[in-house]
């Protein structure tokens, strides 16, 4: 028997999943680190850390899956290519107390018409150590099932938001993590910030209330995870100070011919809260919000 031919040693897995969202919105909750943050964990007794999270061909992802009473299980993901809503491959190997367990090549294909997309995950597996094999492909299938179908229950209370500034990078992303300048623009026409306490760092938070046309005032907190300097920042919204989570939410910065494409998304906590969102016209209103960054940054 040679290599090759030992069973259980190696498998491939097809997955297929039917998502209730646009086809860039279910991309970006595949491939936003924010994002796959959420739905990562396979069962509510799985803990998900993430070490590094960089989604960009050449980089990686590196998490650690954590069950109380036993040992952590660290997987690092490189990505190998990313097409935008259409597909990427990435690797994958899973290694506990320092041991390598299995390694994958992940292809993940998006397609997609209106308000719907399809994902198909195939799932190249090899065994690395020879007490994973047994139980390696059982293992694979129920974890990536599971997460497959948190994915395709998160991305439908997702909402992206894309505007390509002419600006430069650094002036788009100074307007945005400035204290002094993020309150005078941020929220839709017509609204007004009055903040409470402003840090824009990892770790740091915003404390403020947007006050509306009519005099309408809605609290808000900004708890700001992750900050990595004119790339991208993570946060979370509460209802106010210290109030319940409204969204995980994060912006990327990316160069574009002398421009910037700013994307800003959103994980609702819940279905309701997304409807409710998108009811009161927030893509509208999230429009406006970058339509009066754009304003501040070219103005001169």
């Amino acid at each position: 028997m040679t290599p090759t031919d030992q069973p259980g040693r190696f498998a491939t897995l097809t997955f297929t999943r039917e998502v209730a969202a646009p086809l860039a919105t279910l991309w970006q909750a595949w491939t936003a680190p924010a994002a796959r943050a959420v739905w990562a964990a396979p069962t509510p007794a799985v803990t998900v850390e993430f070490l590094e999270a960089d989604t960009r061909v050449g980089s990686r992802e590196v998490s650690l899956c954590k069950v109380e009473g036993q040992p952590d299980i660290r997987c690092e993901c490189g990505w190998l290519a990313l097409a935008p809503s259409a597909r990427s491959v990435n690797y994958e190997v899973v290694s506990t107390e320092g041991v390598p367990q299995s390694a994958a090549l992940v292809t993940a294909d998006f397609s997609g018409d209106g308000e719907r997309s399809r994902l198909v995950v195939t799932v190249q597996l090899s065994a690395l150590a020879a007490d994973m094999e047994a139980d390696m492909e059982a293992g694979y299938r129920e974890g990536f099932d599971a997460g497959l179908g948190h994915l395709a229950a998160v991305a439908p209370r997702t909402m992206v938001l894309e505007r390509v500034i002419k600006a430069p990078r650094s002036a788009v992303w100074g307007a945005w993590m400035d204290p002094a300048s993020l309150p005078q623009w941020w929220g839709p026409e017509g609204f007004s910030c009055r903040t409470t306490r402003i840090d824009l760092r990892q770790g740091g938070e915003w404390v403020f209330d947007m006050i509306g046309p009519d005099g309408t005032v809605f609290p808000n907190h900004h708890l700001y995870r992750e900050v990595r300097a004119q790339e991208r920042i993570a946060y979370a919204l509460l209802w106010g100070e210290n109030g319940p989570k409204h969204a995980d939410a994060w912006a990327t910065f990316e160069e574009q011919d002398g421009a910037t494409k700013v994307t800003l998304g959103m994980v609702f906590s819940t279905a309701a809260e997304f409807q409710a969102a998108k009811g009161f016209g927030a893509v509208e209103l999230g429009q406006q919000t970058l339509a009066k960054l754009e304003r501040r940054v070219t103005s001169g």
